[in-house]
C-alpha cells in the first residue's frame, strides 16, 4: 500500500545532494567518438542510441536517483543542432517505466504550449500509473522559435499558455470532472488514470517567461542551467526565499553538469561549457561545493566522456554515490 510519498522524495534528499544521469546515453561528444559518428554519417547532435537500454538499466540498478530527458520535437541542425533525447518524451517515458524499477523518471523539459494540456495530463498520468508513481514532470514554455510556427502557434504568447496548462494539468489530475474553461470543470467527463499519489511533482526548466513569485508557488522544484558555483548559490538562496514567503519550506532545486570523468582519480579539473574534465576527486569536491550551497540534485551528462560508459557509470556507482550516502532504491522501497 502507498505511503504519503512523492517522486521528488527519489531526488531530494535531506542533508546529502543525488546524483541523476541525463539522457541520451552516448558519448560523441569525445574526439574519437565524433569522428566515428562522422564516418558512419550521423548528423552533428544525433546521439548513438544502440546501448541506450543496457546502460539505463545499468544506472536503474546502481544507485542513481533519477534519469532525465529532454524535449525536442524538430531537428534543427543549422540553428541548434541538438537532437537531444531523440525520441516522443511520453513514448520514452512508457518504454523507460517498463524496464527500470529504482529511479526517478524526470522530464527536463516537456515544452507546455506545443501540446494541449487534456493530452499532457493523460500522458503523464499514465506514465506516473505505471512506473509506480515515479514520474516528475519537468515543464518549460520552450525557446526555440522554429517549432512554434510549425504547429501554428503563437511563439510570443507561449508564456500566457505555460500558465493555463500548469492550471489545466493540476486540475485534471485532482478534480472529478474534465476542466474546459478557466476555473471551470465538466463533470460528464473525467480524465483517466488519476496519478496513484493523488497528483504529480512539476519543476520549471527555466524561467517558463514567468515571475519568481508565481514560480515558487506553483512549481515544486526548479531546474536551472549549469552553472558557476556562486551563481547556482545565488540561484537556490533565490528560490527557497521566494518559496518561504509563501510559507512553503519543501520543494527541489536541480541543476545540471557535463562530465568527463577522467580516469586518474586525481586529475584536477578542466572547465569546459557547463561542465569540465576531471578525477573523481575533484569531483567529490565539486559535489561536496554544491551539497553546501542547497543543491539537491545534479543530472550528469555523460555525452563528452572519453571514457566507455559502462565503465563510468560504474565509477560513480562504486566510488562516488557511496560518499552521498545515496540509495534510491532503498527509498522506492520505502515508499511501497
Amino acid at each position: 500500500m502507498l505511503k504519503q510519498f512523492s517522486s521528488l522524495d527519489l531526488i531530494r534528499k535531506p542533508g546529502t545532494i543525488t546524483l541523476g544521469i541525463e539522457l541520451p546515453l552516448d558519448n560523441d561528444w569525445a574526439p574519437e567518438r565524433e569522428a566515428r559518428r562522422a564516418a558512419e554519417g550521423r548528423p552533428f547532435g544525433v546521439p548513438d542510441l544502440r546501448l541506450y537500454p543496457e546502460l539505463v538499466q545499468q544506472v536503474d540498478r546502481s544507485g542513481f536517483a533519477a534519469v532525465w530527458m529532454r524535449d525536442v520535437p524538430v531537428f534543427d541542425p543549422n540553428n541548434f543542432g541538438d537532437a537531444g533525447s531523440v525520441y516522443d518524451p511520453f513514448v520514452n517515458l512508457g518504454f523507460l517505466a517498463g524496464i527500470t524499477n529504482n529511479v526517478a523518471l524526470g522530464t527536463a523539459a516537456v515544452v507546455l504550449p506545443l501540446r494541449h494540456p487534456m493530452m499532457v495530463a493523460k500522458a503523464a498520468a499514465s506514465v506516473d500509473a505505471l512506473s509506480g508513481g515515479r514520474l516528475i514532470l519537468g515543464v518549460a514554455s520552450g525557446d526555440r522559435p522554429v517549432e512554434y510556427p510549425l504547429l501554428g502557434l503563437d511563439f510570443e504568447s507561449r508564456g500566457d499558455a505555460f500558465r493555463d496548462a500548469v492550471a489545466y494539468l493540476r486540475a485534471a489530475w485532482q478534480s472529478n470532472g474534465l476542466p474546459v474553461a478557466r476555473g471551470q470543470l465538466e463533470p460528464a467527463f473525467d480524465l483517466l488514470p488519476k496519478p496513484p499519489r493523488g497528483n504529480i511533482p512539476m519543476i520549471i526548466a527555466g524561467q517558463g517567461r514567468q515571475t519568481p513569485e508565481w514560480i515558487a508557488e506553483q512549481m515544486d522544484g526548479r531546474f536551472v542551467y549549469p552553472n558557476g558555483v556562486e551563481r547556482l548559490a545565488a540561484q537556490a538562496s533565490d528560490w527557497r526565499a521566494a518559496r518561504s514567503a509563501n510559507s512553503i519550506y519543501d520543494g527541489a532545486f536541480i541543476s545540471a553538469f557535463h562530465l568527463d570523468l577522467a580516469e586518474n582519480a586525481n586529475e584536477p579539473a578542466t572547465p569546459r561549457r557547463f561542465g569540465a574534465r576531471l578525477g573523481r576527486n575533484a569531483f567529490v569536491e565539486h559535489l561536496q561545493n554544491l551539497n553546501a550551497i542547497g543543491v539537491d540534485h545534479l543530472a550528469l551528462l555523460l555525452r563528452p566522456s572519453q571514457r566507455p560508459l559502462n565503465e563510468v557509470i560504474d565509477e560513480l556507482a562504486s566510488e562516488v554515490l557511496p560518499q552521498f550516502n545515496q540509495s534510491s532504491s532503498a527509498l522506492q522501497t520505502a515508499a511501497e
